[in-house]
């Protein structure tokens, strides 16, 4: 009996069900009086002596229940679990979670991509931490997405036969590691320098661009190349390997090129990021603003109109470029929010020119691609002009001709709408990207804008010479008018007018104004008669006109 007395009390103290170091005494104040009673009763021994040793034992019980209490909660603080009442509760759902982290981490680093065969990212970065220094490379098959779009069995083919092709161009001596659905990266250790290693990276690239053969089709894969330098002593592996997949995933760079990923694009991308970040609040901040630059017909020697221009004002940044803000807010997916601003602003800026009594005068707004791909951008449009009352015809969209040519049919509908309400449209920057003569044809535009790269100092040059009689040429033949945009010289004035060109925009008239200096300007027409001389007996007549005065 007084065994089994024994065994229960035992139980009680170290298995789970005992709970908490006063549950423990008490049942070790029970155990020590048992053990003196029995021992008393059974061998006629003192029971103090049996005391004392029940004592001496209780004792070491219980530091040994403080050292499994001490292991219990660093091993809690390692499973980041909290701990339990119970030192062997803990005990016991630490070790669970620990083992099973174990094993995850035993299966990644024994895993392969279920489709390409390939070691996943965990082998690399064992392999990278080995050698301690290095360079990564990343190679992205970019048609992939796109691909499972429409055929996603097609897609997996393709990225099966992308992944053997690297493999056979690399060979056994260097790891390969299918490290994120479309991205491979290839390994190449510290017995090669960076210069060869990029050397390298783009052979590999321009091979990789071979067509593929896939069900009979021939795919004419895109790819893109990343690449960094690596060192255990400057950063963690899965550090640099995300950085190089991030800035894979964000790089704009065309393909078949290989982009080295260093502090300096580390820089780039996060002054970006900063950029993107103020560009969210500029909006609401209230931190943009318009600035209208005159558009001038010579022939008349008056202003006809004006392009409303998007500026950028941040109390920390000051006067931001727009070639530096506006590819972000395509970027970002904010520019139809802030191009419906700009249309608002200029609307309604247009409509109190009317009480200037100087003649119709039109207000000139950009609509980016992004903004083309709405299907109600019509509706838009139609709004915005009900709302401010301004009549149709003095409204003119502009678009660049990428834009226009992306999809004819689509423009080609929106154009047939916007004619149809009395909306003007120009194609602006024209000769800078490819110049579709069938969709000039088939859009109807109503004015062509001579980019300023051909109008800069184009009495010198005869290729400028060439290219600008060649659209002057083109629009008479179609019936539409051109402007020349930024001209900035007499000389480029003088040689356009004499060529045919009658419409013109740019500092030699006038910079980008604020709306109530554009209304100075319009009602005075003194500075703008200077401005349009043609010869000698002119600037005569205009010097005589200011002795004059």
């Amino acid at each position: 009996m007084s065994r089994g007395v024994t065994k229960h009390l035992m139980r009680r103290a170290y298995l789970p069900e005992g709970s908490g170091s006063s549950r423990f005494l008490r049942v070790g104040g029970w155990l020590l009086a048992g053990a003196g009673v029995v021992a008393g009763a059974a061998l006629g021994y003192p029971a103090l002596f049996f005391g004392a040793m029940a004592a001496v034992s209780l004792g070491a019980a219980l530091r040994m229940r403080r050292r499994v209490s001490a292991v219990a909660a660093r091993l809690a603080g390692l499973a980041r679990i909290e701990v339990a009442t119970s030192p062997w509760e803990t005990l016991r759902r630490a070790t669970a979670l620990l083992e099973d982290r174990v094993r995850s981490t035993e299966d990644r680093l024994e895993q392969r991509h279920a489709l390409t065969g390939l070691p996943t990212r965990e082998p690399l970065l064992v392999q990278m931490k080995r050698e301690g220094a290095g360079t990564l490379g990343l190679i992205a098959l970019n048609d992939f997405d796109r691909l499972c779009a429409f055929d996603p069995a097609l897609a997996d083919r393709a990225l099966k036969h992308f992944a053997e092709r690297i493999t056979r161009m690399v060979g056994d001596a260097r790891m390969v590691a299918h490290v994120d659905r479309s991205h491979f990266a290839l390994w190449l250790g510290s017995g090669v320098s960076a210069d060869e290693a990029e050397r390298q990276l783009v052979a590999i690239s321009y091979a990789l661009g071979d067509v593929m053969h896939e069900d009979g089709r021939e795919l004419v894969p895109e790819v893109r190349v990343h690449h960094a330098e690596w060192s255990a002593l400057q950063e963690a592996a899965p550090a640099t390997l995300a950085r190089v997949l991030a800035a894979c995933a964000a790089g704009t760079e065309g393909p078949l090129q290989v982009q080295r990923v260093d502090a300096t694009s580390a820089t780039a991308e996060r002054d970006r990021y900063a950029l993107e970040q103020d560009l969210r609040g500029a909006l609401h901040n209230n931190e943009f603003e318009l600035r209208y630059q005159p558009q001038i017909d010579a022939a008349s020697g008056r202003v006809i109109g004006a392009e409303a221009l998007l500026r950028w004002h941040n109390p920390m940044r000051g006067m931001v470029s727009p070639g530096l803000f506006i590819p972000v807010l395509e970027s970002a997916g904010l520019i139809e929010e802030v191009g419906l601003w700009v249309l608002n602003a200029a609307c309604r800026e247009a409509r109190s020119w009317h009480r200037l009594g100087q003649g119709p005068l039109t207000v000139a707004v950009n609509v980016s691609a992004h903004q083309l791909d709405r299907p109600d951008i019509h509706t838009l449009i139609k709004r915005t002009l009900e709302r401010h009352s301004l009549r149709a015809g003095l409204l003119e969209i502009e678009l660049t001709e990428s834009a226009a040519a992306a999809d004819v049919g689509r423009a080609e509908r929106l154009f047939e709408t916007l004619h149809g309400l009395g909306i003007h449209i120009a194609i602006d920057d024209f000769g800078t990207g490819f110049s579709s003569l069938s969709a000039l044809r088939v859009l109807a535009f109503d004015k062509i804008k001579i980019d300023r790269q051909f109008v800069t100092e184009v009495e010198h040059r005869r290729d400028s010479q060439a290219i600008c009689q060649s659209i002057i040429a083109l629009a008479r033949g179609l019936g539409i008018r051109v402007l020349a945009e930024g001209v900035e010289r007499q000389e480029e004035y003088l040689w356009l007018r004499r060529h045919g060109c009658s419409e013109f925009q740019g500092y030699y008239f006038s910079p980008p104004l604020g709306g109530t200096e554009f209304q100075s300007f319009v009602c005075n027409s003194a500075p703008l008669r200077d401005r349009l001389v043609l010869d000698a007996r002119q600037v005569q007549t205009s010097l005589s006109r200011k002795l004059a005065r």
